[in-house]
Order: C-alpha cells, then structure tokens, then sequence
C-alpha cells in the first residue's frame, strides 16, 4: 500500500492550485471577525469552513480544504478572540455557545441567504450547535472528525493519545493534568495540542509535512478549558438539526470513529461515513475519497 503522503501528493497534482483568498472585516454581534473567502463559482451556495482546534484559527483548513473551491466560494474565519478576529470583552467568559451564536449572524453580515456548513473536530462541534438554531440559513451540513454529541469522548482519547504518541510527547501529555487542562492557560493548552498532533495520524511520519500553530488564543483557551472542566451535552440540539447531515470520520482516528455513528443516530437526517487509511484529518490521509464524498453530497 501507498503512504499517506504518496497518496496526499498523487491527489493534490489532479486538482488546481489553491485560488487567492480575499480577506474582509466583518462585524457581527459587536465584534470585528477576520473572513476569507474564495472567488463565487456559478450558482453554488457558499460553503462555510469551522476550524477545529478552538485555540486557533483558519489556517488549520485552509490550503487544506482548497480543492472545494474548484465548485463553489468557501468562506473561512477565524474565531472570536482566535487569530486576525477581535476579542470578547471578557475573554475568561467565553463560551462556545458564543462561537456557536457567531455564524448565523456572520451569514447575516455577509448578506447571505443560505449556505452549507463544514466542520472539522471541535469545529464540528460549533457548526452543529450553529445549524440546530438557524435551519433556514444551513442548507446542508458536513461534520470532520467532530467531537461527539457529549462529552463522553473526552477521557477515552485521552488515554489513546497517550498510548500512540511517541516517548517525547508522551512525557509531555503525562505531565499535563485534568486540572491543568480545566483552566484557561494558553500555553498548557498549546502544550497539549502540539503534544497530541502526531497521534492524530495513523502514518504517524506523515504529521510533520503540516506545521502545528505557535500560538495560542486566550479566549479559544477560556473556551476549551470550560469544556474539559463541565463537560456538555448537545443531544437536544442535535435534534434539532434541519439540514441533510454528512458526518465523516476517518478510521484510524484516535478520537472513536464509533462516535460519527452516534452523530448520525441523534441527527435526523444525517448518514455516515468512515474513511479508510486515516485518521483526524482525513483531507491530507485520505484526500481522494474525503474530497469525492463531500463534494458528491454538497452537489
């Protein structure tokens, strides 16, 4: 069998070079947001892209989702207090609800009627709560390696980045606690991510041709912190999602690919997929069939 970066290559010399993206100042529920977009292509709805990570911005998704833009606009942000976007006022409140609420009204912003939602990991998380609470405004919904329904997942993948990573970022992901990840300090949390990047892959060689952020965001932190401290349930939301639902996982991924299975039980009208040969970010490990799937479902 070929390695992830033999296919990662193959593929992207099949498709064009990643268009120029035009940046603009959007404000919205008083708040200035950094947005990227694509060139229009025809009559295509725009496609809006949610990071995961929810300590960084856009650059997690973008060269990376660029062979969308070959059939319609995508639109890329960062997150309040995230990147090139403006923070809340008290960034220690900060809730993802807050980022949930954000999209809806950045549709608004952008005088669009609808669009179609993609979200990667925890951005996922945000693309599903935003979609329960505006059905007129997402016309279909593709969920990446999100996190699950609740918080359930937290402790398991815990325990598999720890037994997949290497000696160095083991140590590393050992001498971080629960209590220290309940608290809002960017540079634990950076710490952490940066230590979990390579088990995220299952060509574990492959993680280095993406380079990690260097920064960390104190409101994403706040955000994330209040997640891993509370926990969350958003079954009731789930079922509130109108749109056509894609949720795609691949199957080497350390966060449970039964969890896209959970997703697509408490989504009403979602289906499944699992991704061969790939594991949390299934458009660089598995780009042929991530791109077909969710371009045959957008289209």
């Amino acid at each position: 069998m070929t390695s992830a970066r033999d296919r990662f290559f193959a593929f992207r010399r099949t498709v064009p070079h990643p268009p120029r993206l035009e940046r603009q100042t959007v404000r919205a529920r008083g708040l200035a947001f950094a947005v990227w977009s694509s060139p229009p292509v025809g009559h295509a709805p725009p496609l809006f892209c949610v990071n995961g990570g929810l300590i960084v911005d856009h650059a997690m998704l973008w060269p990376a989702l660029s062979p969308l833009a070959a059939g319609r606009q995508v639109i890329l942000y960062d997150q309040r207090g995230r990147g090139a976007s403006q923070p809340p006022a008290d960034p220690a409140a900060a809730r993802i609800d807050d980022d949930a609420a954000d999209i809806p009204a950045l549709r608004r912003a952008l005088g669009i009627r609808q669009w179609d939602l993609l979200g990667h990991s925890w951005g996922g998380g945000i693309a599903m709560l935003a979609a329960s609470h505006d059905a007129v405004g997402v016309r279909r919904l593709v969920l990446v390696d999100a996190v699950g329904p609740t918080s359930a997942w937290m402790a398991p993948l815990r325990r598999e980045a720890l037994a997949r990573a290497n000696p160095d970022d083991r140590a590393v992901l050992a001498g971080i606690t629960d209590d220290m990840l309940g608290a809002p300090d960017p540079e634990v949390h950076l710490a952490h991510l940066r230590a979990s990047y390579e088990p995220w892959f299952v060509d574990r060689a492959f993680a280095s041709t993406f380079p990690m952020p260097k920064t960390a965001s104190p409101t994403g932190s706040a955000v994330l912190a209040r997640l891993r401290r509370e926990g969350y349930d958003w079954r009731d939301a789930v079922r509130r999602i109108a749109a056509p639902t894609l949720v795609l996982h691949g199957d080497g991924d350390a966060l449970d690919p039964a969890i896209a299975g959970e997703l697509a039980a408490a989504i009403p009208r979602a289906r499944a997929a699992i991704l061969p040969h790939s594991g949390h970010f299934p458009f660089w490990e598995a780009p042929a069939e991530f791109f077909a799937a969710v371009t045959a479902f957008l289209d």
